[in-house]
């Protein structure tokens, strides 16, 4: 399984998403691959937001040696399911998207926790705090992730 977590810059959101999923994907010895990804190319290279190292490490996580990297199309091949933050992430991947195999591997993750509604994970960017409560939403995601898709 390849899992690909998409936000808008790839400095907050997404990397906690990826951050907690390699976590629990170890925790149950999966042989999972887990990456993220973001729809603008403005922080490309950059590690994550100072504010989402210091909630993972709150949480016993390290995500420094992640790097922000922008999605593109042929990530719609290379992963199995792309989980979007929010509605404009998830528009944007799907305009990529060439078939409707490629759109069905695209979900927004809240839809784990509360299956249909569609909610947003809240880029915490512009304030300082939103990033536990992220955090604990992407906790919660990830570990209905596992519980899908392992079995």
């Amino acid at each position: 399984m390849k899992i690909l977590m998409v936000c808008l810059g790839n400095i907050c959101r997404s990397p906690l998403a990826e951050g907690i999923m390699k976590h629990k994907v170890l925790e149950h010895g999966l042989d999972w691959q887990v990456d993220s990804a973001g729809t603008g190319s403005w922080h490309v290279g950059k590690l994550p937001d100072e504010r989402s190292i210091d909630v993972a490490q709150t949480h016993g996580l390290d995500i420094t040696d992640q790097r922000a990297r922008q999605f593109q199309a042929s990530d719609l091949d290379r992963y199995d399911l792309i989980f979007a933050m929010d509605a404009s992430n998830y528009q944007d991947i799907i305009r990529m998207a060439s078939d409707e195999g490629q759109k069905s591997k695209v979900e927004m993750i809240m839809n784990m926790v509360q299956p249909g509604m569609n909610q947003v994970v809240p880029d915490p960017y512009w304030g300082d705090d939103g990033f536990e409560n992220v955090y604990q939403m992407l906790d919660a995601a990830c570990a209905k992730v596992i519980e899908k898709y392992n079995s």
